[in-house]
C-alpha cells in the first residue's frame, strides 16, 4: 500500500499534469509564441516587447502580448491601456489596444505604486493562473514579456509556456552584454531556442556594437539595433507609431525574428 508521502507526489504529478493540459489547450490557436527576455532590468525589454508587439499587429497579424513581469508590470503603460479584461466564468477576456491583445498584473494591482513583495511559488501561480484562464482565441503571435533575470520567474515561464523562441534584449554597455549571455546560457540549458539579440539604446550617449559582438560570441542571429532617441519620451502611444525612424527600427526587427523563428522551423505568419 503507498504511504501518504507516495500518495502526495501521485497527487502532485496529476495536478501538474492537468495544468499543463490545460495550458495547451489554452495556447492551441497560438501560432507563434515569442519570448522577449533580458538579463537585467532597465534595458528597454518592455519597450521592445509593446513595439514589436504593435508592429506585427500593424502589419495585419492577429497578435497577444502577455506581460508576465509580475514584479514591475510596465506593459499597460508603455501601451496607454487602462481597460481592464473582462473575467466571465472563470476565464480572463483580454484587454485591446492598437490591435494588440493584453494581459498584465498591472491590470489587477489596486494600486501601482504598491509593491508586490511575493515568494517563488505565489509568482509561479499567478503565472501559471493566466496561462490556465486567458482566453485569447486565434492568433498568429504571442509576445511574452518575461521577468529579468535567470531565477524562479523567469524559470516558471519557460518551463510551463511552450515557446518558439526567444529576443534576447541587451545595449552596447559590457556590463548588460555578461548578463544577456548569461539569460541565452540559461535559455540553451533549457533546451529552447534564442532566436537573436536586439541592440537597445545604440547612440552617442551609450555607443553601439556591444550586443552584435556578443551575437557573434555565442552563435545567435544579432537582430538589429535600436537607437536611442527622444521621441521616446512622448507615452501617448507605442513610439513605433509615432516616429516613422523607429517604426523602421522594428520593422527590421519583425523582419530578422521572422527569418530566425524560419530558421528554428517555427511557424510564422
Amino acid at each position: 500500500m503507498p504511504t501518504p508521502q507516495e500518495n502526495a507526489r501521485l497527487e502532485q504529478i496529476k495536478r501538474s499534469w492537468e495544468q499543463k493540459r490545460q495550458i495547451t489547450d489554452r495556447l492551441s490557436k497560438i501560432k507563434t509564441k515569442i519570448g522577449v527576455y533580458s538579463g537585467k532590468g532597465g534595458v528597454g525589454k518592455t519597450t521592445v516587447a509593446v513595439n514589436l508587439a504593435v508592429t506585427l499587429a500593424q502589419q495585419g497579424n492577429s497578435v497577444g502580448l502577455l506581460d508576465v513581469d509580475i514584479d514591475c508590470p510596465n506593459v499597460t503603460k508603455v501601451l496607454g491601456i487602462e481597460d481592464k479584461p473582462d473575467y466571465v466564468d472563470g476565464q480572463i477576456h483580454p484587454s485591446e489596444k492598437w490591435g494588440v491583445r493584453v494581459v498584465s498584473m498591472a491590470f489587477f494591482q489596486e494600486n501601482e505604486e504598491e509593491a508586490i513583495i511575493w515568494r517563488g511559488p505565489m509568482i509561479h501561480n499567478a503565472i501559471s493562473q493566466f496561462l490556465q484562464t486567458t482566453e485569447w482565441g486565434d492568433l498568429d503571435y504571442l509576445v511574452v514579456d518575461l521577468p529579468p533575470g535567470t531565477s524562479d520567474s523567469p524559470l516558471t515561464v519557460m518551463q510551463t509556456l511552450p515557446m518558439d523562441g526567444f529576443v534576447v534584449v541587451s545595449t552596447p554597455q559590457q556590463l548588460a552584454n555578461i548578463d544577456a549571455r548569461r539569460c541565452i546560457n540559461m535559455i540553451r540549458k533549457l533546451n529552447l531556442n534564442v532566436l537573436g539579440i536586439v541592440e537597445n539604446y545604440t547612440g552617442e550617449v551609450f555607443g553601439q556594437g556591444g550586443g552584435e559582438k556578443l551575437a557573434a560570441e555565442v552563435d545567435t542571429p544579432f537582430l538589429g539595433t535600436l537607437a536611442l532617441r527622444s521621441s521616446y519620451q512622448d507615452t501617448t502611444k507605442p513610439t513605433s507609431l509615432m516616429d516613422d525612424s523607429v517604426g523602421e527600427e522594428y520593422a527590421h526587427l519583425v523582419k530578422t525574428v521572422k527569418n530566425s523563428l524560419q530558421e528554428f522551423g517555427r511557424e510564422a505568419s
